[in-house]
């Protein structure tokens, strides 16, 4: 095979030259001109493919994230799960600084199909991380909350320090941060706490944690339960998770009070005369009221 038939296909060609130069020179170095210059195609070559320099953009953007979403699934990772966390978000809001335009990119227009894809691959390389902290008994929370929160948080801290200023120390931001989203989602690696010590973990918090891990231990074991078993031990599991005190599990497990007609105000016009002591007592009971339409063959014979 000859040299030019072993060359990538135009669009391939196109694709890595606008991602080379999105990461040493910004979006504003993606230019037709450029792009066809280091692709060796022809200008409406790139429309063809990409329909447009925006398109182009977003692609080089979406590959740019995709590279660090399977250098974050393949990495090695060590028996501390919550570690291998941290390691994570350090991993991510390095990323962004080193490729703040491609992450502007993503996080600017999230809701289209294309980054949404690849934001959604990256968020499910997170979850992962979580799980394996939930299975080890040290997530406070359910792992879809906790995914959540350690995204926002790190994609907050990663567009703010994109957008200020290089400053000596500015790393602290994401540091504190990140011990501060851990710390509110993970215990220490014994969970029991010490025993009446002023680190104690309350009862119910523990309870939880234990039911988080078990939650996700059962999709390691789908032949165990039946399918109503396995619902049924999932609501338990999922009430136990999210009782943080007593007060809070006896407010998920009561059912909301309701007013009976006798304890419920009432606005109308006997009653507010019986307020104001000016309701009568009949000598007898007030006959029933009729709609006026009943039928008199169906009415009851007196005799």
């Amino acid at each position: 095979m000859s040299p030019r038939g072993s060359r990538p296909d135009p669009r391939a060609r196109i694709l890595r030259a606008a991602t080379k130069l999105l990461a040493t020179g910004g979006r504003t170095a993606v230019t037709t001109r450029a792009v066809s210059a280091a692709a060796g195609v022809q200008p409406p070559t790139i429309y063809r493919h990409f329909g447009d320099m925006g398109g182009l953009l977003d692609a080089a953007a979406r590959e740019t994230m995709a590279v660090h979403v399977r250098d974050q699934a393949t990495r090695a990772l060590t028996d501390d799960p919550v570690e291998d966390l941290r390691r994570g978000w350090d991993l991510y809001v390095a990323f962004g600084l080193a490729h703040p335009d491609a992450f502007a990119l993503l996080y600017s227009a999230p809701s289209t199909a294309g980054p949404a894809s690849t934001i959604h691959e990256g968020i499910a390389v997170l979850q992962g991380l979580v799980a394996r902290v939930a299975g080890a008994g040290r997530l406070r929370v359910d792992v879809a909350h906790a995914t959540d929160v350690i995204h926002a948080a790190g994609t907050g801290v990663t567009l703010a320090l994109a957008a200020a200023p290089p400053e000596e120390g500015a790393l602290r931001l994401s540091e504190t941060m990140r011990e501060a989203v851990l710390t509110a989602l993970t215990v220490r690696a014994s969970a029991e706490g010490t025993e009446g010590g002023p680190d104690a973990i309350p009862a119910a918090e523990r309870a939880a944690v234990h039911a988080i891990a078990l939650r996700v231990l059962l999709d390691e074991v789908p032949g165990v339960l039946s399918p109503p078993e396995r619902q049924l031990l999932s609501d338990w599991l999922d009430r136990l998770a999210m009782a943080r005190s007593p007060d809070d599990a006896m407010r998920r497990s009561s059912p909301p009070s309701r007013q009976t007609n006798s304890a419920r105000p009432s606005s109308s016009p006997r009653a507010r005369r019986a307020k104001d002591g000016l309701a009568r007592t009949p000598d007898r009971a007030d006959p029933p009221r009729t709609l006026g339409f009943e039928r008199p063959d169906l009415q009851r014979d007196p005799s």
